[in-house]
């Protein structure tokens, strides 16, 4: 079975940064949407950003500006570059692989992020 690999999780201090990434060994990863989710304790799994196969991003409101999607299609590796970390950034976060052309998608285990004060 595939599966997204998430890294980069970790400990930080309010305002800094982290820069998550995730792995994905599958052959469809340059015709697919990328995506970041989140999971808060207590709270459904929300979008955080996507990044489409031709580069288009979108993201959530409470990221925007502070956060930055990516890819790298000669690594299969997606990118979480997150600046200017919040309280209420600390989450477990999860990366998505949708390729619609297959209607597939696959789920990593996530990587908790938290942030501290």
């Amino acid at each position: 079975q595939v599966q997204p690999m998430e890294s980069g999780g970790g400990l930080v201090q309010a305002g800094g940064s982290l820069r998550l990434s995730c792995a994905f060994s599958g052959t469809i990863f340059s015709i697919s949407t990328m995506g970041w989710y989140r999971q808060a304790p207590g709270k459904q799994r929300e979008l955080v950003a996507v990044i489409t196969s031709g580069g288009s991003t979108d993201y959530a409101g409470s990221v925007k500006g502070r956060f930055t999607i990516s890819r790298d299609n000669a690594k299969n590796t997606a990118y979480l570059q997150m600046n200017s970390l919040k309280l209420e950034d600390t989450a477990v976060y999860y990366c998505n692989v949708h390729c619609s052309l297959i209607s597939k998608d696959y789920w990593g285990k996530g990587t908790l992020v938290t942030v501290s004060s």
